[in-house]
């Protein structure tokens, strides 16, 4: 009797609301790999801006030839050249999907970005931290492991675990999947953002790094620095890399025109290029 009144109302559901059973089945079937790989982007550039350039806690490579900051500079760029590719990739897809059939709600694209943002940080901490040893969260620390696992947990197992929980189908009918535009055009402001604060040069911040093409001489790099009324406090012995401090409310954005080719702020003290000072 049971089971004959379960398929029963079964049958009558599809019958009378074939919009829920649609929606049910789309969710099973549906993955928003859209919101994976921005998701994967934004935790790359979270890394980058807010441990690479601020904080300065590490670089890439920061346990592979340390003492070589042009090494670490170069290898730092390249990371951020791989998240604008993956977020470029990310973005395409979520252009794309605009067309599937049965759509992505703002709930599954926002569920995807946190469970890419978790998946970046849950890879970084496996791959990066603890299998390849490139480098730790706190490379100054005396207990690394416990900055690797905190920075693991709150970063990347939450926001997986959030994710999970919004991925989780809605009985809630088919308005559930029609696909949102506005959360789309938010995601796209947010990623586009996010690689713009990778390049743009952080204003306000005491001190600069710049970085010339080799060759260029010191005396170039010293007159660039006056042009936008920046005091020179570190030098390596090439002259094509120097620490500066802005004076305040000034932008370095302007050594780009004298032919720099990266200008980053730096968080200091506290971070792997506190040694620049001496």
């Amino acid at each position: 009797m049971k089971l004959g009144s379960a398929l029963t109302v079964e049958r009558l559901e599809r019958l009378f609301n074939p919009g829920r059973i649609v929606a049910i089945t789309a969710s099973r079937r549906y993955h928003p790999w859209p919101g994976y790989v921005l998701g994967f982007a934004l935790g790359g550039f979270f890394d980058g801006i807010l441990l690479h350039q601020i904080l300065q806690w590490h670089h890439l490579l920061s346990a592979m030839n340390g003492d070589d900051i042009r090494f670490q500079v170069a290898a730092d760029g390249y990371f951020h050249a791989l998240m604008y590719v993956i977020a470029a990739i990310g973005l395409w897809m979520l252009w794309v999907s605009r067309r599937n059939p049965a759509g992505m709600s703002g709930r599954l694209l926002i569920a995807g970005i946190l469970i890419g943002f978790g998946a970046w940080h849950v890879a970084d901490a496996a791959l990066s931290h603890w299998l390849l040893g490139i480098h730790r969260i706190r490379m100054d620390s005396s207990s690394p492991l416990f900055w690797d696992l905190l920075w693991l947990g709150i970063f990347g197992l939450v926001p997986v675990i959030l994710g999970w929980i919004l991925n989780w189908p809605k009985n809630d009918g088919s308005r559930a999947f029609n696909s949102s535009a506005p959360t789309r055009t938010l995601v796209t402001l947010m990623v586009v953002g996010a690689g713009a604060l990778g390049i743009w040069p952080l204003r306000g911040n005491e001190f600069t790094t710049v970085m010339f093409p080799p060759g260029t001489g010191q005396e170039h790099v010293i007159r660039s620095l006056a042009s936008v009324d920046a005091k020179l406090v570190w030098m390596d012995g090439s002259g094509d890399l120097a620490v500066a401090r802005l004076a305040g409310g000034q932008s370095a954005w302007r050594l780009f025109r004298h032919g720099a080719i990266l200008v980053t702020g730096a968080g200091l003290p506290a971070g792997c290029l506190n040694y620049l000072r001496t």
